[in-house]
């Protein structure tokens, strides 16, 4: 089992790149960008490759909407050569509130764009020349704009012709595309002991058409983490972000993380979340968030419990443990919990 741990950062993501170099030397094997509607991934992604020697440098995520199959495969190309091939991209359709509210993209067809651009991206990768006959025409068809696109393959050569593409992804036939087609799969608020609840059929009917060629499924997710007699009130650090998507990443009928909970069997618990959320009382919302849940999706207490959550995640499939420290000395556990996942 790998470690990593996603870039935190409050304002200024500088010093926390510079954490990352410090983490590193504790053992740290990926950390993760995130991207929604704040600074750009693959920007951080690029001054992490400068501060660090060893770690993987993971998108999580770009979004499918936002950047054409062509620009994401000049991201993929040009962050694996300044990284020295330590790159890896993950996609994902995040939700119509961005896509539509902050791209002014319309949200449509997820699971088609993601297989198509991945397979795009693949093949730019090995620098074949680029058409498409499919969402996306490449070149554009007579009769769409001036009519003297071309075929083009990729202009520079490629660190690696093959760079890690994981999905983000919580519906059934996302995560089923993703066991088919991707090399990881991203999900969030992992819960172990019910992944396969709400997962395992698509996992299994994925991997049952897996392409080809392609390694097994790496699978990353966690939580916070924090190792004490004395710490299981550090969960409530949690509570904003589980409220947070729970209650306000989406519309009343149309929030993939509401639905989450809900599978997850926390059906009471996530209508009120979102009513109180959405009617503006953030903190009431937090207060809802099911103490189970983050127990489950975190690894906070004693060494003894910290190392059952390892466990229950090796067991429910994760290959690439994340962790976010909430200790005072974040390097020690992470050296630490480099020498238990090890």
């Amino acid at each position: 089992m790998l470690l990593s741990t996603p870039l935190t950062y409050s304002g200024n993501p500088r010093e926390a790149a510079n954490q990352i170099a410090g983490y590193e030397k504790a053992g740290l094997d990926t950390v993760w960008v995130a991207e929604a509607y704040g600074f750009d991934s693959p920007t951080l992604m690029g001054y992490l490759a400068a501060k660090t020697e060893r770690v993987q440098i993971g998108a999580a995520i770009l979004n499918i909407y936002s950047r054409t199959p062509g620009a994401l495969l000049q991201t993929a190309a040009g962050l694996d050569n300044v990284s020295g091939g330590r790159a890896i991209i993950g996609l994902g359709a995040s939700g119509p509130q961005v896509i539509e509210g902050f791209h002014g993209v319309p949200y449509d067809r997820s699971v088609g764009r993601t297989r198509e651009i991945i397979d795009l991206i693949r093949r730019g990768l090995r620098r074949e020349t680029l058409t498409s006959d499919g969402i996306y025409k490449l070149p554009l068809p007579e009769g769409q704009g001036t009519g003297l696109g071309k075929p083009l393959k990729l202009l520079t050569k490629p660190e690696r012709r093959s760079v890690p593409l994981y999905i983000a992804a919580l519906g059934p036939k996302s995560v089923e595309g993703a066991a088919e087609y991707a090399d990881g799969w991203i999900p969030f608020l992992f819960l172990p002991e019910r992944a396969d609840q709400v997962w395992g059929d698509s996992l299994r009917a994925g991997t049952a058409k897996r392409q080809a060629g392609l390694a097994p499924l790496e699978v990353t997710a966690g939580g916070m983490v924090a190792i004490g007699e004395d710490v299981k009130g550090l969960l409530d650090l949690a509570r904003p972000l589980f409220a947070l998507y729970v209650g306000g990443m989406g519309a009343r009928g149309k929030n993939f993380y509401n639905d989450l909970a809900c599978h997850y069997g926390f059906e009471e618990q996530a209508k009120k979340i979102q009513d109180l959320y959405l009617d503006g009382h953030k903190r009431d919302a937090e207060a809802e968030v099911p103490l189970e849940w983050l127990e489950l999706a975190n690894l906070v207490g004693p060494a003894s419990y910290v190392k059952e959550r390892i466990a229950a995640y090796r067991e429910a499939g994760i290959s690439n443990l994340q962790v976010t420290p909430v200790s005072p000395d974040p390097m020690g556990t992470i050296s630490q919990m480099k020498e238990w996942v090890s």
